[in-house]
């Protein structure tokens, strides 16, 4: 007799993933330049880790720091991290409310075990990314799509907040559309969540990739939110698999207790390189000047190929574009564009179950010379 899947097993798939892993399987069949994909699908920096965190990678290894650390990592990192809080945003951290976590993704899995039960309905905005109702899913919690809208830039507001409510999930910038909340709307929703009893999840990830407006952590407005970010986007270090927590005090026990049984501790090599990212301003920096000349050059070029509603791309670096003149599947419309033109591209669907059938999803973070190939085949493709 076959053996069952697990119920929580059954969760939608990250599309961009899937999307990757066709686009590898193009360029594996290239024969050359033109034959492979342009990759425009996935949020990997096409920059490699800051030279100081590398040399300090190097210096890590000849002392064979590898074994396992502290369930929250290491001392020095999380200190590293409250002082980028003061120095940053001037908000205090104590640095035993940090959380060393295995990636973003590490971080959300144990803030949302930490924070909600079984049942318990959680918001968040769509368009959003995904893997934040794929995992409340997985982990019989109830994801509550807010339909966000242009006029409030594609990010919740305090009156579509129902008392129901056991958490809410923000992002600023937001993945997939950039948008970001003022402060004085960041304030708002902190406020009407306390008042309602609603727990605040806010993912600053992108924290750091902003073109426009100031972004502000939710840690300025209280210590009772909760706070991830990660060293993969504007740190350079998606493969490194580290990112943080920041949680109110009396939660940092049970996250230790989760991470404990969970992972054991982060990556022992990503954490000890990590503590010298801080310090690696001026060249990280320079990679967001790339991101802005990246945007503005297919903000400039994809109008000429029929791409022209975007969202507003305040920051983070990804153009999230209205097709529905084009198609009503953007399933099918990504996949014909990467067999057709060889530029991936992300579906909407992965953001947004009931209105991404007319939208994808363009990634700037790789190089100009990308920028230019994909413009130029897209350009072509649409004559």
């Amino acid at each position: 007799m076959a053996h069952k899947t697990a119920r929580r097993a059954d969760v939608a798939p990250f599309i961009v993933m899937d999307v990757m892993r066709a686009a590898a399987a193009r360029d594996a069949a290239a024969v050359d330049a033109a034959g492979r994909a342009v990759h425009l699908e996935v949020g990997q920096p096409g920059t490699p880790a800051p030279v100081l965190v590398r040399e300090a990678a190097k210096r890590a290894l000849d002392a064979d720091k590898l074994g396992y650390t502290l369930a929250l990592g290491i001392p020095e990192l999380r200190q590293a991290i409250a002082r980028h809080y003061r120095d940053a945003y001037g908000v205090t951290v104590d640095w035993e409310r940090v959380c060393v976590t295995v990636g973003s993704s590490g971080a959300f899995l144990l803030a949302f075990l930490a924070a909600f039960d079984a049942g318990d309905r959680v918001a968040l905005a769509d368009p959003g990314y995904p893997a934040y109702r794929n995992i409340l899913k997985a982990l019989d919690c109830v994801p509550v799509g807010v339909p966000a809208e242009a006029a409030t830039r594609f990010q919740p507001v305090p009156e579509a907040l129902d008392p129901s409510l056991a958490g809410l999930i923000v992002a600023s910038p937001a993945n997939p559309t950039g948008s970001m909340l003022a402060p004085a709307a960041l304030r708002a929703l902190v406020e009407a969540c306390r008042a309602k009893g609603i727990r605040m999840v806010s993912d600053e990830i992108y924290h750091g990739i902003v073109y426009s407006g100031r972004a502000e952590t939710a840690l300025a407005y209280g210590d009772d939110m909760i706070v991830v970010n990660s060293f993969s986007k504007y740190f350079s270090m998606t493969g490194w698999r580290l990112g943080w927590l920041i949680v109110p005090p009396d939660m940092v026990r049970a996250v230790e207790r989760l991470a404990q049984n969970l992972f054991i501790s982060p990556p022992t090599l990503a954490q000890h390189a990590a503590v010298a990212a801080f310090g690696a301003r001026e060249e990280l920096e320079g990679h967001v000047r790339n991101y802005r000349a990246n945007r503005d050059y297919l903000l400039g070029e994809l109008p000429k190929a029929g791409f022209r509603d975007f969202a507003p791309p305040d920051g983070a670096f990804y153009l999230y574009c209205d097709v529905g003149h084009m198609t009503n599947d953007s399933a099918e419309f990504c996949r014909r564009m990467l067999d057709e033109a060889g530029v991936a591209a992300t579906p909407g669907k992965d953001f947004d179950p009931a209105r991404g059938h007319r939208t994808l999803r363009f990634s700037f973070a790789g190089t100009m010379a990308d920028m230019r190939e994909a413009a130029a085949r897209l350009a072509a493709w649409r004559r």
